[in-house]
């Protein structure tokens, strides 16, 4: 039974959904043509309006600036890069000298990076590739260590972060060698993804993979490289406990490094095919001992990124009904509650990859006035005129008495 003597925060993040108006959709969002009944209801409830989750001087617009944005952290001042935050999750530590890099088993077709996810490889298959690039290239300085399904690790003992990279869903359909990594210890990260290349071409899971129709995972991608971060405890900023649902490595990582519990939820993959039951569920169970609990769900970002509309329709509507409605039913049987619902940026089909505009948010429960909102979507959000230009100051609104 929830504890009635304590008031429940819950935030539910549908990575990426937000989105603009699209003529296959009669000039409706993603958000605007899914069927959200529940999701509708908190907006109608509640204190709607939209939050700059990324900074504008912010170089790249992804979930680890939006995330740190949501949970209260200013990416102006904590930011580091985002395998670090990764690394947290992984439980990869990390020395003062390291460099951690997000490590992609990625698509390439001739000279072109074809896919970031490598067909989104299952993680039995990506785990053996990724141990072996760390056989064969991994070393005393630079070390190669698997996470889940396309998305994994490399640490570079004493090496630079002063390099520029591209996230490889930023540049599928372009050239391979015009998006390398570029500045200080570029020839060595160079020389790595070409090498991988060489490793995994043929090796049996890709030759196997090609047989069945699906994208070789032939290449490793380095990007989002950063040095240890140092988060102050989310506890103790703001006096509640804490626990994370995520399936990625990234919003995990966070939790992590922010002293927040970050249970594993067994189906929950990070991509179009998790449990969405099962993360409602380890929600509603997280608040059993948690005052505090977040849920992120990935997988409209990942149908943005693929410019699939259905399918991200189909990824918000899943997220309403197996993620909205059981902690809405859950936080009913208390008086003192309140629900923080927002995407972490845009994910707009027509570019399938994120951008720095404003995402509709909605806070509704205890102590929340209806400020006019008809439904849970970016035009409703910006009707309202309430708008948060630093997106680290949301959680104190949210939590504030």
């Amino acid at each position: 039974m929830l504890n009635a003597k304590r008031p429940k925060f819950v935030v539910i993040i549908p990575d990426g959904a937000a989105d603009e108006p699209l003529d296959e959709l009669d000039g409706r969002t993603p958000l605007e043509a899914a069927e959200i009944p529940h999701m509708d209801s908190l907006a109608r409830r509640g204190r709607a309006g939209l939050v700059r989750t990324v900074p504008e001087a912010a170089e790249q617009p992804g979930s680890d600036i939006a995330t740190l944005s949501i949970m209260g952290y200013d990416p102006a001042r904590y930011y580091t890069g985002r395998a670090p935050l990764e690394a947290a999750s992984m439980g990869v530590p990390l020395d003062p000298g390291d460099v951690a890099f997000r490590c992609n088993l990625v698509t390439a077709e001739g000279d072109v990076l074809a896919d970031y996810s490598a067909g989104e490889i299952p993680t039995d298959q990506a785990r053996a590739l990724i141990q072996l690039i760390d056989e064969k290239l991994g070393s005393p300085r630079a070390r190669f260590f698997p996470g889940v399904s396309y998305r994994h690790l490399m640490v570079w003992r004493d090496g630079s972060d002063q390099v520029r990279t591209m996230p490889p869903h930023d540049i599928m359909g372009r050239e391979i060698e015009a998006n390398l990594p570029q500045g200080e210890g570029e020839e060595r990260l160079r020389q790595l993804i070409w090498d991988s290349r060489e490793i995994l071409e043929d090796h049996e899971i890709n030759r196997r993979r090609r047989d069945e129709g699906r994208p070789p995972a032939n290449m490793i991608w380095l990007w989002g490289q950063g040095r240890d971060p140092n988060l102050p405890s989310f506890a103790v900023a703001h006096g509640v406990t804490g626990a994370v649902i995520a399936a990625v490595d990234l919003i995990r990582g966070i939790a992590r490094a922010a002293g927040l519990a970050a249970p594993e939820v067994p189906g929950a993959t990070g991509n179009l095919e998790t449990d969405f039951a099962a993360k409602g569920r380890a929600l509603v169970q997280a608040l059993e001992g948690h005052d505090f609990v977040l849920c992120h769900v990935e997988a409209s970002d990942e149908a943005g990124h693929h410019g699939d509309i259905e399918k991200k329709i189909w990824a918000v509507e899943q997220v309403d009904r197996h993620v909205v409605a059981p902690a809405l039913d859950a936080l009913e049987r208390r008086p003192d509650h309140r629900v923080l619902l927002l995407p972490d940026h845009h994910t707009p089909i027509a570019v399938r990859t994120h951008t720095r505009t404003p995402v509709p948010f909605v806070i509704s429960g205890t102590g929340i006035a209806a400020n006019g909102a008809e439904a849970f979507c970016e035009a409703a959000a910006a009707a309202t005129g309430h708008v948060i230009e630093e997106g680290h100051r949301l959680m104190d609104e949210f939590l504030a008495p």
